[in-house]
């Protein structure tokens, strides 16, 4: 080969590992952002079950007291059903 060819050979080879390296650079950056949108995405995944648990609770509670209301009721003569 010419020394011109090596040459351009060479300026190529270069050119293309330039890209790889940013390419490389952006691909960690890529999987840090997803490592911090999964973990962010299980918080809410977290939080999601903890509203869930706590309408959960806050029913029961509302039963509970709609069930001694209706004792209530029912003792006081203000309804007729058992």
């Amino acid at each position: 080969m010419s020394d011109n060819t090596e040459n351009q050979v060479l300026e190529h080879l270069r050119h293309i590992h330039g890209r790889i390296d940013l390419t490389a650079d952006d691909m960690k950056e890529v999987k840090l952002r997803l490592s911090t949108l999964g973990s962010s995405l299980s918080l809410v995944r977290r939080e999601i079950i903890i509203g869930d648990e706590t309408g959960a609770r806050q029913q029961a509670s509302i039963d509970r007291i709609m069930d001694r209301l209706e004792r209530i009721e029912y003792r006081l003569e203000l309804r007729n059903e058992t």
